[in-house]
């Protein structure tokens, strides 16, 4: 699926079964909610801290996903099209980061 894919799928799902998007910024507090969840999974399974009974069945891919539907959600509502804004965003980091990371002593 592209992310053009994507934002149609949201966006007729939004429309026939979700009935109306939430506002934007109702959806920014819902997409940072949603990243806690993924973060509090990536802290506890990769990071330092004891991962808890009740988070050790917790999909990684279903916190990403739930993740990506909101940003999918802003982006619909704001008139973002992703596919674009990737692009732009790729060709910037080539332009930034062509030699950054290959010189960072960090990184060796």
């Amino acid at each position: 699926m592209t992310l053009k894919e994507a934002q149609d799928t949201v966006d007729q799902w939004i429309k026939t079964v979700g009935v109306r998007y939430f506002g934007e910024l109702t959806n920014m507090a819902i997409l940072t909610e949603e990243v806690g969840e993924l973060a509090r999974i990536m802290a506890r399974r990769y990071g330092e801290q004891s991962e808890k009974e009740s988070d050790k069945n917790r999909d990684l891919g279903d916190e990403m996903a739930d993740v990506l539907w909101v940003l999918i959600c802003l982006a619909n509502q704001t008139g973002v099209d992703l596919t674009e804004a990737f692009a732009k965003n790729l060709e910037k980091k080539n332009i930034r980061d062509a030699t950054r990371h290959l010189n960072n002593e960090k990184l060796r």
